[in-house]
């Protein structure tokens, strides 16, 4: 398990990235993305759903919470990333993979 200062610095710098691209993806998405307190929220239009993104420090895991389903990361020294164990994916993997699969649309695309 990595240290509580290197856990908040990656997860930090994680959490910037992909708010960057969600800003970016926003317009054609059908989402908005907000960052309050350190807690980094998606909301859909539709306002039927959220996604929430967060840091767990006690765990040294970034957590999701998004299609009823919570999704636990974990940092993967060899990749350099927060990544979900099941399935290999990293944060801005997964996170695409689940506003596709919310909005049904696969042409959702999010850049670094």
């Amino acid at each position: 398990m990595i240290d509580e200062t290197t856990f908040r610095h990656e997860s930090d710098k994680a959490l910037e990235s992909l708010k960057q691209a969600l800003f970016r993806a926003e317009e054609e998405g059908g989402f908005e993305a907000e960052e309050k307190n350190g807690v980094l929220n998606v909301l859909f239009e539709d306002g039927a759903a959220k996604f929430v993104f967060t840091p767990n420090t006690p765990v040294r895991q970034v957590w999701i919470s998004a299609l009823s389903t919570s999704f636990k990361l974990e940092w993967n020294e060899a990749s350099k990333a927060f990544t979900l164990a099941k399935t290999g994916e990293d944060l801005r993997t997964l996170t695409e993979r689940l506003l596709r699969e919310q909005l049904d649309d696969p042409s959702i695309t999010l850049t670094a």
